[in-house]
């Protein structure tokens, strides 16, 4: 998979097949590698719950760059969050980096985390286990010569799509999707979330 060519395209398209790629950082020469597991598409002027809904600003300046650009932002005050623009450059679409598997440097993001589970199954989490701060703001991660980086990894068999979390407005856009496993596939309802496969 080309990331470029899949991150140049709609931010909810392009955000399904993100999963299973592996966020690489070397943050204080220590590697951490996470596989994308959640994400959330956001886009632009045509969706109000997005940082660009109401144009370029100083803050979110990063998602208006060209897709493969870090977008870094810090979440009530607290936690960081990380996302990756995407679409053509100046259109500030995104696609939000919401959860991972740690899959080598175990020991250095359970340092981060201070604790030993629940290592990167959140967007704060993440980034935190990554050492991802907003210094790292619009490093281009697709050049595999940052300290912040994505490369393709094997996709999930089966993906789950429902409407993205901590959000007010635009909630019926079922533009998050995760990763879907045994432990976490849902019992079939009538309201069971759309499944489908990332094949």
């Amino acid at each position: 998979m080309d990331l470029a060519d899949l991150l140049s395209g709609s931010p909810e398209k392009a955000a399904p097949q993100l999963l299973g790629s592996i966020l690489i950082s070397d943050v204080g020469g220590r590697t951490v590698k996470a596989r994308v597991t959640e994400v959330e598409a956001y886009k632009g002027s045509d969706d109000p719950a997005s940082h660009a809904f109401r144009g370029r600003t100083t803050r979110n300046g990063s998602m208006f760059e060209r897709p493969g650009t870090l977008y870094v932002y810090r979440s009530y005050g607290i936690h960081w969050c990380a996302n990756v623009a995407a679409g053509p450059e100046g259109v500030g679409w995104g696609i939000l980096f919401r959860a991972g598997e740690i899959v080598e440097g175990m020991v250095v993001a359970r340092g981060r985390r201070g604790r030993e589970g629940d290592l990167a199954n959140g967007p704060g989490k993440l980034t935190q286990a990554l050492g991802v701060d907003h210094s790292h703001d619009g490093t281009y991660l697709l050049d595999g010569l940052g300290l912040i980086r994505i490369e393709p990894g094997p996709p999930p068999g089966l993906v789950m799509a429902t409407p993205r979390v901590g959000i007010s407005q635009a909630v019926d856009r079922a533009w998050r999707f995760v990763e879907v496993t045994a432990a976490s596939r849902p019992a079939r309802t009538a309201e069971t979330p759309r499944l489908r496969s990332s094949r």
